[in-house]
Order: C-alpha cells, then sequence, then structure tokens
C-alpha cells in the first residue's frame, strides 16, 4: 500500500517537472523570437531615420517601470494625439503627472470646442491671461448657472466677455451646445422670441423629407408638452424656413407655408395617434390620407401617403 503510494507521488513529481521544462523551453524559444524580431524592427527604425516606438513601449529596466508608458518619453504630437482623448476630469488629472502635457491650450481648446460650439470670445483677440482651460471652467460654470435660471446663466457669458449682447449670437451658442437643459431652454426660447427668429434661421432643410425635417427641428427646440400659441409659433416658423430651403419643390408639389402648416399639424397628431398606448383605434393611412386632403387640398395623395409611412416606420415627429 505504502508503495503504490509512493509511486504515484514520484510519478507526479516526474509530470511536473518535465512541464516545467518544456514550459522554460517554450518560454526561451519565444524569448529569442521576441528579441530577434525587436532586433530586427529597431534596426529598421535606425536605418529609416525614424524614432522606436516599440523600443520605447517595451524597454523596461525594472518592474517598478512596468505598465503605461510615461507620455514624456514619446514624440509630443504623438503624446498630445492619446490626452486628446480624454475628458476635462481626466485631462485634469493628467496635469497632476505630465503638468506641461495636459495643460497645453490647444488641449483645452478643443474640450471647449467640442462642447460648446460657437462662443463670441472665439472670434476675438483673447485678453492678457487668457487660458482655455480657464474658459472651459467658466463655461462649464456658466451652463450649470444656465439650467438653474437660463437669464442668470446668459447674464453670466455676458459678463464673462464669453457671448455678446446679440440675439444672433446667443442663437449660434445655443445651436452649437448640447449641454443645456432643454426644459429652461424652452422657457427662455418662449421669453426671448428675437434669439427664436435667429435659432430658426440658422436650420438648413434644404432637400430633406418633411417628417425627418420637422424632428431634426424639434431636437434642437424641443416641442411643448401642451398644445398652445407657443407650439403654433413654432410650427409657423418651421413652416417658413421649410419652404425658404426648398423653394424649386415648394413650386413643384404646389404647396405653400400654409399648407406645411396643416401637414405638420397633422404628422404631430398621427404621432400622438400611433404612439400613444391610450388610443386603442389607430387610425388607417386612408384615414389619414382623407383628412389631410381636407384641410389642404392641392396635397398629392401619393405625397401623403409618404407621409403616413414615415411617421408609422419611424415614430414621432416631437418626441
Amino acid at each position: 500500500m505504502g508503495q503504490g503510494l509512493w509511486r504515484v507521488a514520484r510519478n507526479q513529481q516526474l509530470q511536473q517537472q518535465s512541464y516545467s521544462g518544456q514550459g522554460y523551453l517554450t518560454r526561451e524559444h519565444g524569448r529569442r523570437i521576441a528579441a530577434n524580431n525587436a532586433a530586427n524592427t529597431s534596426h529598421r527604425k535606425q536605418a529609416q531615420g525614424g524614432i522606436d516606438i516599440y523600443h520605447l513601449l517595451k524597454a523596461r529596466k525594472s518592474k517598478e517601470q512596468e505598465g503605461f508608458i510615461n507620455l514624456e518619453m514619446l514624440p509630443p504630437e504623438l503624446s498630445f494625439t492619446i490626452l486628446s482623448y480624454l475628458n476635462a476630469t481626466d485631462l485634469c488629472l493628467a496635469s497632476c503627472v505630465w503638468q506641461d502635457l495636459a495643460n497645453d491650450e490647444l488641449l483645452w481648446q478643443g474640450l471647449c470646442k467640442s462642447t460648446w460650439g460657437h462662443c463670441s470670445i472665439y472670434n476675438k483677440n483673447p485678453p492678457l491671461g487668457f487660458s482655455f482651460r480657464k474658459l472651459y471652467m467658466q463655461l462649464d460654470e456658466g451652463s450649470l448657472t444656465f439650467n438653474a435660471n437660463p437669464d442668470e446663466g446668459v447674464n453670466y457669458f455676458m459678463s464673462k466677455g464669453i457671448l455678446d449682447d446679440s440675439p444672433k449670437e446667443i442663437a449660434k451658442f445655443i445651436f452649437c451646445t448640447r449641454t443645456l437643459n432643454w426644459k429652461k431652454l424652452r422657457i427662455y426660447l418662449d421669453e426671448r422670441r428675437d434669439v427664436l427668429d435667429d435659432l430658426v434661421t440658422l436650420h438648413n432643410f434644404r432637400n430633406q423629407f418633411l417628417p425627418n425635417a420637422l424632428r431634426e427641428f424639434f431636437r434642437h427646440i424641443h416641442a411643448p408638452e401642451e398644445r398652445g400659441e407657443y407650439l403654433e409659433t413654432l410650427i409657423t416658423k418651421f413652416s417658413h424656413r421649410f419652404c425658404a430651403c426648398n423653394p424649386d419643390l415648394m413650386r413643384e408639389l404646389g404647396l405653400s407655408p400654409d399648407a406645411v402648416y396643416v401637414l405638420c399639424y397633422s404628422l404631430i397628431l398621427l404621432s400622438i395617434d400611433l404612439t400613444s398606448p391610450h388610443v386603442k383605434n389607430k387610425m388607417s393611412k386612408r384615414e389619414f390620407i382623407r383628412n389631410t386632403r381636407r384641410a389642404a387640398q392641392n396635397i398629392s395623395e401619393d405625397f401623403v401617403g409618404h407621409l403616413y409611412d414615415n411617421i408609422y416606420l419611424i415614430g414621432h415627429v416631437a418626441a
């Protein structure tokens, strides 16, 4: 019994030694291949007069240096490219390690313009002591202020010289910014119709199908939750802008801004009818065509049918 157990233990020990030897040979063979490849790559890079990035990534003097490479060892263009993928929080953390790299003005300028696409200060000569990192903090604070109180937010931007006191400049800022709360923005635009007028003119609906253009419009200028004067104003402004962007199409279809207004209202009502779970008997395509042509008799039946298909397949125009 004891001899049997001894043989089993001895066999396991021999197998482990065999596996260990094979693993050592395999690892040693792998190291030699990697060393040869690194040598060939280094020689090729040196012959071309380039920088051996592979060598920089793989060269480690001790275990403490393993991990992500120090960005200061890379060419500046490559380091800036890596840091450009960070958001503001991560870039601030990176500046604790790579202060000269992470505080570069081009990186913070890219962050500002990717979030706030238009500011009046972009087109001015920067004042003394100006930095895009400081501007980013001001833009972020101003956006938070706007989301609490729109008037105070706009006044903050003006007080810092970020925005000019002009409806067109405010409209461009709103159009190119996605960090503003849409409910607060809707309240602000309802009060500032001059800004709303300039905001509508920034949309280009050329060669767009009517429901798709209406969706794009309501993505920037959110529709109110209930019908009323403000919704009618939005549809009226959209109708005139859509006709101005597509004069040839309007002549071909025989449509006027009033006819487009009727179509837009019909599309909104159809969207509610088809998407609302409370409506049991959904409007059919035939019913939609009949009701729409009663309000606008010059509209083609095929065109109205395509409108119905678009809402049926894609969904609400003002979601």
